[in-house]
């Protein structure tokens, strides 16, 4: 197989499992690029990217700019065939762009034009979707809309969180770009300009995003809630306080405090505890419920309802929000 001069871009972990598959196969990067170290927790201690450290332990040679005047520096003194670019943090100018011989290609989390930008994943949970995938693409000036070079779809499954399928999409998106490397080496790629008319977006996250609207459908509820974990997690308020809730089931018919007695909700507005067990509480939704198994007090390590309910017991009508 013919050589390819490969630069990787990349930063955070989703991009390891990519730079891990060209590290061991036919792609070996001849430089590995990154963001540079950072001052991160409590102790502002030096931390360095998720990349940089894989690519050290590799054995590659890792360079850090600090802004693309920087980055464009670098591939002005080397042989560039292709940059592979994942997860990188940075938007690549256009004069990057034009500097490897063969292109610059980037793998996205999505089944591009379907949330193009920041927080695909996230988004795509929220939304309810049941298929999403990764797509291999030429990077181009606008933000993920260059023109395909290959796709692979993958199945939500009904439980799954942003850790999870995160996780799965990483390794999905090693195998598609290694993919389009072999079929940009053997000459037989063929690229598809994206359909516009059918492009949504994906954009960064904020506080709001993060905050539980209880007058929101339970389905609706479980999909932030599963969309935000383990990081940065969605949150009520409860007597004054921040209160991570981590893992819901959405509940759509009423619970019951026996097999006998079905609770009368009439009277309760969306946010109102209306069932606390042993193990679980149920909270009200503007439509069904949801039942809480699992949550994060303001200052305190993630825990289950059980062992918070020992210290912190609640009461049936109480509210949350």
């Amino acid at each position: 197989m013919p050589h390819l001069n490969v630069i990787f871009t990349g930063t955070s972990a989703f991009a390891v499992p990519s730079l891990q598959r060209l590290a061991k196969g036919e792609y070996v990067p001849q430089a590995v690029i990154t963001r540079p170290d950072r001052l991160a927790g409590r102790g502002a201690k030096l931390s360095v990217t998720p990349v940089k450290e894989e690519a050290l332990r590799l054995g590659l040679e890792v360079l850090q700019p600090a802004d693309a005047a920087e980055l464009l520096t670098i591939l002005e003194k080397r042989k560039t065939d292709v940059l592979v670019n994942v997860a990188y943090g940075m938007i690549l100018p256009s004069k990057v762009l034009q500097m490897p011989s063969r292109g610059c290609i980037n793998l996205h989390p999505s089944l591009l034009p379907a949330y193009r930008g920041a927080a695909p994943i996230q988004r795509a949970l929220m939304a309810g979707e049941k298929v999403t995938g990764v797509t291999v693409l030429f990077m181009s000036p606008k933000l993920d809309a260059g023109n395909i070079i290959v796709q692979h779809k993958v199945l939500i499954e009904d439980d799954e969180n942003y850790g999870s399928l995160h996780d799965r999409l990483a390794l999905e998106g090693a195998i598609c770009l290694e993919d389009a490397l072999d079929m940009l080496v053997q000459g037989n790629i063929s690229s598809l300009p994206q359909e516009e008319g059918k492009a949504s977006y994906a954009p960064p996250l904020s506080k709001e995003d993060e905050l539980i609207d209880w007058d929101k459908s339970a389905t609706e509820i479980y999909n932030k809630v599963r969309a935000l974990v383990p990081s940065p997690g969605a949150y009520t308020i409860f007597k004054e306080k921040r209160l991570k809730i981590l893992e819901v089931i959405p509940v759509l018919e009423c619970p019951k405090k026996t097999d006998f007695e079905t609770l009368s909700y009439t009277d309760y507005l969306p946010g109102t505890i209306f069932y606390v067990g042993k193990d679980c509480f149920h909270v009200r939704a503007g439509e069904g419920f949801l039942r809480v198994l699992e949550l994060q007090p303001q200052g305190k390590r993630r825990m289950k309802v059980e062992d918070f309910l020992r210290g912190n017991p609640f009461k049936e009508g109480e509210k949350l929000g």
